[in-house]
């Protein structure tokens, strides 16, 4: 009964205790309520059976509102989270709310919420070699399960055939749920679980319209599909889209099984559902968790996929998750948790590129997954000259017929999507798009799968091109589409990754590594088309797509690999070596670019965390930073969290150390966070880190670095020797700010434990004065 807190013993279900009116039904909200099992008696006395228990709680509070009025509606039970965390979600009324509050062990209620959805050149571009290291022959053999928790899949995919592959392993205690066109036969050797989870979004966004979607875990939007062959579809020759990327299509640990757990929909994903999906999946006995979603960062205690992705490390899934598409506004980086993988996005060294030529003899390199004839040169229409105000970015019905027919339309980024855009231009009449970044989104290049002949722009040509329109009456352009294209200094930071510092945890620096996400090509539903558009009746078996969304299973396919490799390693232990063998210069050897910006600017560790995943290094990364559950859990009490909301991870029964002097950056994290004030004299920070030899015997590291300016680093000792593998050496780093500094907004510089060329363990450094 001491795990029954926080561990429930089997699957969620679903309870639904009585049918309301419509009008009651707008008066009740989903939330998501953890209680301390511990303090509360059933009446029936029965613990040991949670239909009954949580039965118990909501009729205790039935009960409880019907002493002060009348209710009209009694709680509707929607599911009870079985293995991950000791709570339940529940559609209430204010006043149930309220009765709720008063029950003796309640601990907390948070409003469910909708959050949002956030590969033929990955692998290569990421160092994996058939038959070598990672991908040899006997590491490849070894069962890895990656749970992917997303819009579904399309289980007849060729990426989830499972031809020549073993049987399912025996320890998996997945299911093949059947719903809406998706039937047990739908599963596989590779696809060996799917489900779906919907009791959440509709009560708060009725039932699913199943002319749209699929009540199932069968993919309609194409997200799902794409993430999960990105992490672990098959090999697949030949793969392209209409003839572009062309090559061999495979994820990035193509062997592994894929369980699909389907908690997004068409209006997005609820976090009780994605709770549900994330509490199933460890049942389930995942190895790896992949969700490329999110919403806006909150506290831990208040954010419920960092309450279950605890649940899930604490069972040694390693959890991986999209750090978002907001940026490059500061402190917009989500899913902050320090047990969560954090991945950024950037670019690959593949361009599907065209060439815009403007009637005054400029030309300008853009994007494009047009493969259609160039185009003559033609008329430009933008704003004004195209339709009304709203022509500017092409909204709907914003183009006139009479203005654009046969020409070439500038339209801005924003506001309506980016394939919408041109399907307004062909509505239209118009021969062409010249699709504008704002400075907003800099030199950022999407390939879109345009109907018309199209092409995306940097804001430097952008800015030239809004010059050339109001310079002549006469403007003209044509279009060339080039193909694909190789040789790009890669990678380089995608304009939309979201960016730190981290809001949340400002100890800890957000997000955490960087992988490709920028252009991917991976698996497609076929009755998805691939603008997205209904309008287009085109089919395809890959489709290139873009986002943290795309990056994020990459670095799941990687986690899977190193788990393959060290099976013993805790999931601290493969986010560390991740973190500390990333590398933080390009293919040209220069400092990763900000595509953010249109002046060559220089990413920072607030962009791309550690750097670019280097997996084969990663392997063997000599030393590691591990850290424990309860190393999280005394990191919590270092944030002044109170008992009940430390509960909400540890359960009961753990109390936070007496006098305890650890500080928040004292988490045994790869890298450090250091926060100074503005207004201080004497800005001093020690911090203290223990390293793991996970090398060769009898080795000697030497720290070595680079100081943020403003800022004196030092490290004691200096000199790590260890004799055997296991060993545990600690050090202190200690930051001071430099006499005559003047504070600056943030400083970045690194630390590196070297062995001789062998091994260097790097940590980013970032100082921020508040």
């Amino acid at each position: 009964m001491k795990t029954a807190t926080m561990m429930c013993k089997t699957a969620f279900i679903l309870l639904v205790f009585i049918a309301t009116t419509s009008n009651a039904l707008m008066n009740q909200q989903t939330y998501i309520v953890h209680m301390n099992k511990a303090k509360i008696a059933a009446s029936d006395q029965s613990q040991g059976d949670s239909k009954e228990w949580y039965e118990s709680v909501l009729n205790s509070i039935t009960e409880l509102s019907a002493e002060e009025e009348s209710e009209s509606t009694s709680p509707e039970l929607i599911y009870v989270y079985k293995t991950a965390i000791s709570c339940f979600a529940a559609k209430l009324s204010t006043k149930q709310l309220v009765s709720l509050k008063r029950l003796n062990g309640f601990i907390s209620a948070t409003p469910d919420e909708m959050l949002a959805l956030h590969t033929t050149r990955s692998p290569e571009f990421l160092g994996l070699e058939p038959g070598k290291g990672l991908w040899g022959d006997s590491n490849l053999e070894s069962d890895v399960i990656i749970g992917v928790v997303d819009s579904g899949i399309w289980p007849e995919h060729v990426s989830f055939l499972d031809e020549g592959m073993s049987p399912v392993p025996s320890r998996w205690k997945g299911a093949c749920e059947e719903g809406t066109k998706f039937t047990q036969s739908n599963c596989n050797k590779k696809l060996i679980g799917a489900r779906a989870f919907f009791q959440g979004y509709e009560a708060a966004a009725g039932r699913i319209n199943e002319t749209e979607d699929y009540r199932s875990a069968r993919d309609a939007e194409g997200h799902g599909t794409h993430t999960a062959s990105t992490a672990a579809g098959n090999l697949v020759q030949n793969a392209s889209i209409f003839g572009l990327a062309k090559g061999e299509a495979g994820g990035v640990r193509y062997t592994s099984r894929i369980a699909a757990y389907k908690a997004c929909w068409s209006r997005g994903c609820v976090s009780s559902d994605i709770l549900a999906a994330i509490d199933q999946a460890i049942l389930d006995g995942v190895d790896v968790l992949s969700l490329s979603l999110g919403g806006s960062a909150k506290p831990y205690h208040s954010d419920n996929i960092a309450i279950g992705a605890f649940q899930a490390i604490k069972k040694g899934v390693f959890v991986s998750c999209s750090g978002g598409n907001s940026g490059p506004t500061a402190s917009t980086v989500s899913n902050t948790a320090p047990w969560i993988m954090t991945v950024a996005a950037s670019s690959l060294d593949r361009s599907f590129s065209t060439s815009v030529r403007l009637g005054d003899g400029q030309t300008f390199e853009g994007s494009s997954l047009y493969v259609g004839k160039a185009t003559k040169q033609l008329p430009l229409a933008y704003g004004r000259t195209a339709g009304d105000t709203a022509a500017v970015f092409c909204l709907d019905g914003s183009l006139k017929r009479k203005l654009v027919k046969g020409k070439i339309v500038v339209c801005q980024r924003g506001i309506n999507s980016r394939t919408k855009k041109g399907e307004q231009v062909k509505l239209a009449g118009g021969a062409g798009m010249l699709l504008l970044n704002t400075d907003n989104y800099g030199e950022e290049l999407f390939a879109d799968a345009h109907i018309l002949p199209a092409t995306a722009l940097g804001a430097l040509a952008g800015n030239a091109i809004k010059m050339y329109l109001n310079s002549t009456e006469t403007p003209t352009a044509s279009i060339i589409f080039k193909g694909t294209v190789y040789g790009k200094p890669a990678p380089a930071m995608a304009a939309f990754s979201s960016r730190g510092p981290n809001e949340v945890g400002p100890d800890i620096i957000k997000p955490d590594v960087t992988a490709p996400g920028m252009n991917i090509l991976a698996a497609w539903p076929p009755l998805t088309s691939p603008s997205r558009l209904k309008s287009d009746k085109r089919s395809v078996l890959f489709n290139v797509a873009s986002g943290t969304s795309m990056s994020c299973p990459h670095v799941s396919g990687i986690a899977a690999l190193l788990k393959s490799v060290h099976k013993d390693w805790s999931p601290a232990a493969i986010k560390s070596a991740l973190m500390t063998t990333a590398y933080v210069l390009d293919s040209n050897h220069r400092e990763i670019a900000d595509n953010a910006f249109s002046n060559s600017a220089i990413a920072t560790p607030f962009a791309f965390g550690s750097g670019h995943v280097d997996p084969e290094k990663a392997s063997d990364p000599g030393l590691i930073y591990d850290i424990t559950p309860e190393d999280y859990q005394d990191y919590l009490c270092s944030l002044n969290y109170s008992a009940s909301e430390i509960a909400l991870f540890s359960g009961d029964g753990f109390t936070c150390p007496q006098q305890s002097t650890m500080q928040p950056g004292d988490l045994n994290y790869p890298s450090f966070a250091v926060n100074f004030k503005r207004n201080s004299k004497s800005n001093i920070v020690t911090l203290t880190r223990t390293v793991t030899h996970v090398g060769v015997p009898n080795v000697t590291y030497v720290v070595q670095g680079n100081e943020p300016n403003g800022v004196a680093v030092m490290v004691e000792p200096k000199v790590l020797t260890f004799e055997k593998p296991g060993q545990k050496l600690s050090y202190k780093i200690t930051f001071t700010e430099k006499k005559g500094t003047t504070p600056q907004d943030s400083s970045f510089g690194f630390i590196d434990w070297a062995y001789l060329n062998t091994y260097h363990v790097r940590s980013s450094i970032a100082v921020t004065w508040t």
